[in-house]
């Protein structure tokens, strides 16, 4: 198992409700595939430049342990789920 850390934007006009369901779909396909050691909750920020007309974005960042393998199913996931404006998911030593 490697360890990751992403970083997700989150749409900021969406109720608090949906944020938490997007938080919880990601987390719970990372707990499926390895460990969560950290998670952070770092509030709504301003964009460095408009993201499909957004100009403010919710950003939530989770570390965790994985094998390789699941990260492109992760990656598809951010993809699919409208909610979410920009993502990352970057390997640490």
């Amino acid at each position: 198992m490697n360890k990751y850390e992403t970083v997700m934007i989150i749409n900021n006009e969406i109720t608090k409700e949906q944020r938490n369901n997007v938080i919880a779909r990601v987390k719970k396909y990372i707990l499926e595939n390895g460990t969560i050691t950290e998670e952070r909750d770092l509030g709504e920020k301003t964009l460095a430049y408009e993201v499909n007309k957004h100009k403010k974005g919710y950003y939530y960042l989770i570390k965790f342990n994985a094998n390789p393998t699941s990260i492109s199913e992760l990656e598809r996931i951010y993809r699919i789920t409208d909610e979410i404006l920009k993502f990352i998911v970057v390997r640490e030593n």
